[in-house]
């Protein structure tokens, strides 16, 4: 019975790692696709910037700390298959408010109004970088057709 609050921990580690994670508005500024992929450039100028709140890109880090922290607290308690239970009730609970802290993580943003030059009008929602965007600025949007990120 030693190792069943290890063995839970295990599986936890495991499932967090089959989790699908969706990459952010603009992953593909920072790694390539795994097949050679189109990438469609589209000049315009910058209609308007704002800046936005965007979520953070899931990455089963938050599950996984919870349920080490809560499996070793749980653990602690008790004795024998008290201590077990306490075990698996901490670590499903650590696996719970660590999903729902990493959910609720944000980091800043832009969603930048570009006005394509074949009259268009998009928005495109990205990360803030060291890139800025102000109004009247000759930008380029670069689209795999599935995402899309604005550039000099």
């Amino acid at each position: 019975m030693r190792w069943f609050p290890v063995t839970i921990v295990l599986a936890a580690w495991l499932l967090a790692g089959c989790a699908s994670t969706l990459g952010d508005d603009d992953a593909g500024a920072r790694r390539a696709p795994q097949q050679q992929a189109e990438q469609k450039e589209y000049p315009g100028v910058v209609e308007s910037v704002r800046e936005v709140e965007v979520d953070s890109a899931r990455t089963g880090v938050g599950p996984l700390s919870g349920a080490v922290i809560g499996g070793s607290v749980g653990g602690s308690v008790g004795s024998g298959r008290g201590s077990t239970v306490g075990a698996v009730i901490g670590t499903v609970t650590g696996v719970v408010a660590g999903e729902a802290a990493e959910q609720g993580a944000t980091r800043p943003g832009l969603e930048i109004t570009v006005k394509l030059d074949d009259g268009r009008v998009i928005a495109v929602t990205q990360s803030a970088n060291k890139e800025s965007f102000k109004p009247g600025d000759r930008v380029r949007v670069v689209s795999d057709g599935r995402t899309a990120r604005v550039t000099r």
